[in-house]
């Protein structure tokens, strides 16, 4: 009973300290009763004693309150104040307004469990409050510093964010101007966007401006999600950073620009953004794609590929001659593949060029270049430059018209390897697509050895999928045979709720394939202008398994689930 006595007597923070065993509950009511005497609040009174650290207190109650946490040391110091909360009510609440968006006014508070002092500031200002913990002694300085400037209210508005924009013939200044550009708020938030795509995993990041908000969202796993809504005043000076960054012109925002930028997280860690811009009605809309070397060497077992269809692939590419495409759509993994590839045979003993729109990722010992259709060096034009450049190895980015496609083919046919993609929706169909692109059937039949059809489907999160129970019916339904309905395995599901690693049920992702060589008896088919029913009726009679029937191996083996490999192979 004299324990539940002393804790009622304790303030929101103390009790949530006690709660947290952080502080016993005699040192909080001590302290406590010191913060009284000297008329300090009970978190300052804290901070003073030595206890616990400003930060350490900010971080227990942003995890307890479910509040973001911000460092006010990412202000700029040179804020300018505007009218929102009185002066006296600020000093007394130990609460600043931060921004206002709509009829939303953020607000830093150090002790969040301090209830009345939010009622009596949402009561003078009349918006709604979104409370953000900061540290207590940096809030303090924040209100000294107010104080100072005799202003009577402050508030950080839009137009506080301050870019300074760097030509890129300055990147190299001293490092005391270099510092002075890092402490910028936009600089900041822009870096601070681009490590958590990085840690989270996210393959594109898209920066969205519309009439009335801005947008910013991530592709993870395939799946767009919205990470924040910046003020919509500094959209201007987000699209400018990026653009400097990336060497692009920041005066040009009427046409499309396309660049580049490095962002280094180690001596032996850097990562490449492909950055695209593009004028929408409401600004510019800038995409960046995440290229993290890394995914070049992972190894072809780390992708996914089945053991024959991994034997296959690689039985393939090592030919001295032949065309092997990858086909699939826009963000399928297939210049991960082909890259995988080109480390495999990427030796001293052999010259590799690649023609790429644009180049991804660098790869030391490889001859890369980038395509200008502008300047003429296209495709069909790169391809006629390696022939006169002794190649062992080619790679086209893709075979987009019937002159890249006869230059591959003669290229395949005349001692060379080449690997290029196509747009296709499966391996079959590749080839008829090629015929219709006004390649020569007996071209086709001797020059293209294999085929790669792949997607790629989410994986389950290990740590939280779940086992599901499916109608023997339904199962037969989405392709499952007989057979395979056997008992020896488990079908498994996303949580929808996630957990701490994934959010969604999902983690990471997966490469379904259709490896299929181009046999004698194709090649027949191919010669009598075949259909792509007909090559994919042959594959069937190999005992070639189609995305849907890969796809299905992966449900069996625990990987995905049965709605992913639907959603990827829907037919």
């Amino acid at each position: 009973m004299a324990a539940t006595s002393l804790s009622s007597k304790l303030s929101g923070l103390a009790r949530l300290l006690v709660q947290e065993k952080l502080l016993t509950e005699d040192e909080a009511n001590a302290i406590q009763t010191q913060a009284n005497t000297l008329k300090n609040s009970f978190i300052t009174q804290v901070i003073q004693s030595k206890k616990l650290s400003a930060m350490k207190i900010a971080e227990v109650a942003s995890t307890a309150f479910g509040l973001p946490l911000f460092d006010l040391n990412a202000l700029s110091p040179d804020h300018k104040s505007a009218k929102s909360i009185d002066f006296k009510l600020m000093q007394n609440s130990r609460i600043m307004a931060l921004q206002s968006r709509g009829n939303s006014l953020f607000v830093a508070i150090s002790d969040p469990t301090n209830m009345h002092a939010l009622d009596d500031v949402q009561f003078q200002v009349g918006m709604a409050l979104s409370p953000i913990v900061v540290e207590d002694d940096k809030l303090g300085k924040w209100i000294d510093k107010i104080a100072e400037s005799q202003d009577t209210s402050y508030m950080p508005t839009d137009d506080d964010f301050e870019l300074d924009i760097q030509s890129p013939e300055a990147a190299s200044a001293e490092a005391d101007s270099q510092a002075e550009v890092e402490d910028a708020p936009v600089v900041k938030y822009i870096q601070k966007i681009l490590l958590d795509a990085i840690n989270q995993g996210a393959s594109d990041i898209h920066f969205e401006p519309y009439e009335k908000f801005y947008r910013i969202r991530y592709r993870i796993d395939g799946i767009l999600r919205e990470i924040g809504q910046p003020p919509l005043a500094i959209k201007e000076k987000m699209a400018s950073r990026i653009k400097v960054i990336s060497s692009l012109d920041i005066a040009e925002k009427r046409i499309p620009q396309d660049g580049r930028m490095k962002l280094k997280l180690s001596a032996t860690r850097n990562i490449d953004f492909r950055v695209s811009t593009l004028p929408l009605i409401n600004g510019e809309k800038i995409v960046m794609r995440i290229l993290d070397p890394s995914s070049a060497t992972l190894g072809i077992e780390a992708l996914g590929y089945e053991p024959e269809q991994k034997e296959a692939l690689l039985s393939a590419v090592s030919r001295p001659y032949g065309l092997v495409l990858v086909t699939g759509p826009t963000g399928s993994g297939k210049t991960v593949s082909l890259y995988t590839c080109l480390n495999i045979l990427n030796n001293p003993k052999v010259n590799i060029s690649t023609a790429e729109d644009p180049a991804e990722i660098p790869l030391p010992g490889i001859n890369q270049v980038n395509v200008n259709d502008k300047q003429g060096l296209t495709f069909a034009a790169a391809l006629k430059s390696f022939l006169r450049q002794d190649p062992d190895i080619i790679m086209i980015g893709e075979i987009r018209d019937l002159e890249t496609a006869d230059m591959a083919i003669k290229a395949a046919s005349t001692g060379h390897m080449v690997l290029s993609t196509l747009h296709t929706n499966d391996a079959p169909s590749t080839l008829t697509r090629l015929m219709n692109m006004g390649v020569a059937p007996f071209n086709i039949a001797s020059a293209v050895s294999l085929i790669t059809a792949q997607r790629l489907a989410r994986k389950l999160c290990k740590n939280c999928k779940i086992p599901l129970n499916v109608p023997h019916e339904a199962l037969l339904g989405v392709g499952f045979n007989e057979s395979d309905l056997d008992g020896s395995w488990q079908l498994y599901g996303p949580n929808e709720d996630g957990c701490e690693l994934c959010n969604s049920g999902y983690k990471g992702r997966v490469g379904i394939y259709q490896v299929m060589p181009v046999s004698d008896e194709m090649s027949r088919i191919i010669m009598k202008n075949g259909t792509a029913h007909d090559i994919a009726d042959q594959a069937k009679r190999e005992g070639i398994k189609d995305l849907r029937q890969s796809g299905l191996l992966k449900v069996k083996q625990g990987l995905t689930s049965i709605a992913e490999v639907e959603a990827v192979t829907n037919e």
